[in-house]
C-alpha cells in the first residue's frame, strides 16, 4: 500500500504523524512518500522539502511567497502523479492541499482524502461545495462538522482530535520541570506567540507589554515562553527586549519527543496562558490551563475575515461548549492595556476555565480508541 501526505504546519505534521502510526498498524508495509516535519519523519516520511516553507498564514502574508507556493504545489502534484499512490492525504493548510488535489484530479482518478474538516461552520461556507470537487473524503476533528460536509456530498467521519489522546505532564513531572528551571512555586504564566515567524514578529512585542503589565499586579510573576522549533531563534531575540525576561524552552538540539515533554510540562506547570489562536488552545486545555486568546494580523486580512466570519468566537474549547468563557482580544482588540488585566482576572479566578476545558475533552473524544487509529481505520474503509 502505498500513501501520499502532504502536511504544512506543526500541527498539521502532529496528526499526520499519528495517523502514519494507525495506518502501519493496520497495515505494515505501508510506504510513504510526501511532505511533512519532524513527527511524520519519525514514521518513515523523507520530506520533498522543508515543511515550514509552507507555513504562512493571512492573505497579505502569503502574497509576497506567492510564486515560491506554486511552484512548491506543482511539485508536490507532480511527485504524487510519478509514486501513484492508493491514497493522497492532505492535511490541513487547504489553500496548498487542496490546489495539489485539484492538479492531481485533473490528471488521475487517485483517491484524495482530506484530514482536517474546512471550519466552513465559521466563515466561507462554500468551500465544501468547492472542496466535493476534488476531495472523495473528509476526517473531522471536532463532532459537530460532518453534516456540512455530507451536505456537500462529501463523505466526512469524525475521528476525534488528537489532543485526546496526548500525554499531559504529571504533578510530579511539573515539579521537577520548575526545580529543573528555579521556578519554585512562583505563579506561572505561559506565553504562545505562535509558531509561524509572521506570526511572531506581529504578536511577541505586545505579550512582552502584557507580561510586563501582568507583572505590575503579580510581582512574583514568572515567565515562559514554549518556542516552535522553526520560530525558536527569532523567539529568543525577540523575548530578549522584553521588559520582564522570559525563560524561552528553545527546542533546538532535543528530540521531537523532548521537546513536546518539555511543552507539557510548561503547559501543566502554567497558572495561565496568553496565547494566539490555534490548536494550542486546545493543548491547553488538556493540561486545564487557564488560558486567554490574542491575535492580530494585517489590516487587510482583518478586513476581509471579520466580515466573512459567522461566529463571534474563534476558540475551540469555546465553540465545542457552546459557552464563551475564554477571553480574546483580536484583531483590533489586541491591545495591551486590556489584554493584561483580562490575564489578571483568569489567574485569580481559574475554576470556571477547567469545567468547560474538560467538558471539551469528553465531547472531543477522551477515552475512546486513539484519533489516529480512528483516521487510519476511516481512510482505509473508504478505500474498500
Amino acid at each position: 500500500m502505498k500513501v501520499f501526505l502532504v502536511a504544512g504546519e506543526l500541527s498539521g505534521d502532529r496528526l499526520g504523524g499519528a495517523l502514519m502510526a494507525g495506518l502501519r498498524s493496520l497495515e505494515p508495509e505501508v510506504v510513504f512518500a510526501g511532505v511533512g516535519g519532524p513527527l511524520m519523519a519519525e514514521q518513515g516520511l523523507e520530506s520533498l522539502f522543508p515543511m515550514d516553507e509552507l507555513s504562512v498564514m493571512g492573505i497579505a502574508e502569503v502574497l509576497p511567497k506567492y510564486r515560491h507556493l506554486l511552484k512548491r504545489m506543482h511539485q508536490t502534484a507532480q511527485a504524487v502523479l510519478e509514486m501513484q499512490p492508493d491514497v493522497l492525504i492532505t492535511i490541513d493548510s487547504p489553500d496548498f492541499g487542496l490546489r495539489v488535489a485539484k492538479e492531481v484530479k485533473k490528471a488521475s482518478d487517485i483517491r484524495t482524502v482530506h484530514y482536517v474538516a474546512p471550519s466552513v461552520w465559521a466563515w466561507r461556507p462554500k468551500r465544501a461545495d468547492k472542496m466535493a470537487k476534488v476531495i472523495d473524503q473528509v476526517l473531522a476533528l471536532l463532532p459537530f462538522e460532518p453534516p456540512y460536509m455530507e451536505r456537500a456530498g462529501v463523505r466526512c467521519d469524525f475521528v476525534g482530535h488528537p489532543v485526546v489522546d496526548e500525554p499531559v505532564a504529571s504533578a510530579a513531572e511539573v515539579e521537577a520541570f520548575r526545580a529543573r528551571h528555579g521556578l519554585g512555586d512562583a505563579p506561572l504564566m505561559v506565553a504562545l506567540p505562535g509558531s509561524r515567524a509572521s506570526e511572531v514578529n506581529r504578536l511577541a512585542a505586545t505579550f512582552g507589554d502584557v507580561a510586563a503589565r501582568v507583572k505590575l499586579e503579580v510581582p512574583d510573576l514568572r515567565v515562559v515562553v514554549p518556542a516552535a522549533a522553526p520560530v525558536a531563534g527569532l523567539v529568543s531575540e525577540i523575548t530578549a527586549e522584553w521588559p520582564t525576561p522570559p525563560l524561552v524552552l528553545d527546542p533546538r538540539g532535543m528530540t521531537p519527543g523532548e521537546a513536546l515533554d518539555e511543552k507539557r510540562a510548561a503547559f501543566a506547570a502554567g497558572d495561565v496562558a496568553l496565547a494566539a489562536s490555534g490548536t494550542v488552545s486546545l493543548e491547553l486545555a488538556a493540561s486545564s490551563t487557564p488560558t486567554v486568546i490574542a491575535y492580530d494580523m494585517s489590516w487587510l486580512s482583518w478586513q476581509i475575515m471579520s466580515r466573512a466570519a459567522l461566529i463571534d468566537t474563534v476558540t475551540l474549547v469555546n465553540l465545542v461548549t457552546d459557552t464563551r468563557l475564554i477571553p480574546e482580544f483580536l484583531g483590533p482588540a489586541f491591545k495591551p492595556e486590556d489584554i493584561a488585566p483580562a490575564v489578571v482576572n483568569v489567574l485569580r479566578a481559574p475554576e470556571a476555565q477547567k469545567d468547560v476545558m474538560a467538558l471539551t475533552m469528553e465531547r472531543l473524544g477522551k477515552g475512546q480508541e486513539a484519533p489516529g487509529l480512528r483516521a487510519a481505520k476511516a481512510v482505509l474503509d473508504g478505500l474498500g
